[in-house]
């Protein structure tokens, strides 16, 4: 790479005209045309959704839930952590709460936020917030009417295996899984 092209790394690059082309209730698809930083232009699509959350919940110092569903899009079950869109009048908290009941039957007495993502840096404009959730109470709340889900406990060790050896793939899990057992 030329020292020319390198010393461009940092600088930002220009909407010149940017399209709808699809949008349902969860994402939207535009078509931008960019002006890059030497002056040439491309075709940039972008998948934009809401803000999410993320939250690990543990039973005790040993034992986390792990919310269980079959996932249309990769054509698999899948373990992974109670996540979901943050609504548009909801704080992070309240989202991160809401979800946990839905998804897993709790409440939290205590989160903790571990941290917050962009999920594809290329093509898909996402900001996940990742929390752990302790002090959990359990809570009686409506599922989502898509959601068909199992939840399960799981010793934190284990679950820190399946990372590991790629049995969970979910990348907020994932995240979230790496944090809290660097925390321990």
């Amino acid at each position: 790479m030329t020292d020319h092209r390198r010393g461009l790394a940092r600088a930002p690059w220009r909407t010149l005209t940017s399209r709808d082309v699809y949008a349902n209730p969860w994402i939207r698809v535009r078509e931008d045309v960019a002006e890059m930083p030497d002056g040439r232009t491309t075709l940039y699509g972008v998948v934009q959704c809401k803000p999410c959350v993320g939250v690990l919940p543990f039973l005790d110092e040993r034992t986390v839930v792990l919310v269980g569903q079959y996932r249309y899009v990769a054509r698999e079950f899948s373990w992974e952590m109670p996540t979901g869109a943050i609504r548009a009048d909801e704080t992070e908290d309240a989202a991160v709460q809401r979800e946990l009941a839905e998804e897993a039957g709790y409440e939290a007495g205590r989160l903790v936020k571990l941290c917050h993502f962009h999920s594809s840096k290329s093509v898909m404009e996402e900001t996940a917030h990742i929390y752990l959730a302790e002090d959990l109470q359990p809570v009686v709340r409506d599922a989502d009417d898509t959601e068909f889900i199992e939840v399960r406990p799981f010793a934190f060790d284990d679950v820190v295996r399946m990372v590991e050896t790629s049995q969970i793939v979910d990348a907020m899990t994932v995240v979230a899984v790496l944090h809290a057992a660097r925390r321990r």
